[in-house]
């Protein structure tokens, strides 16, 4: 009988680069998959995401006052 826990390699070191790249355990990336449909590259994506967005807050790259400001009037005139 096949075990049904087997995932393919690839599925399996791409579950491993993003438990390396996150503070999230391969049981919490396999549930978010299967409960909540955050597809593999998804999480890819968004960890990929996180990942800019610290680098840009550590070399103290920020939006404006004035480039917030435009966002939040843009959506409030909505």
């Amino acid at each position: 009988m096949a075990d049904h826990n087997t995932l393919s390699d690839d599925i399996s070191r791409r579950i491993d680069a993003l438990t390396a790249r996150s503070s999230l355990t391969r049981e919490r990336i396999i549930e978010d998959a299967l409960s909540h449909g955050r597809s593999l590259a998804w999480q890819e994506k968004w960890i990929a995401g996180v990942q800019e967005g610290i680098e840009d807050a550590d070399n103290g790259r920020f939006a404006s006052e004035e480039e917030i400001a435009a966002v939040l009037n843009k959506y409030s005139q909505a």
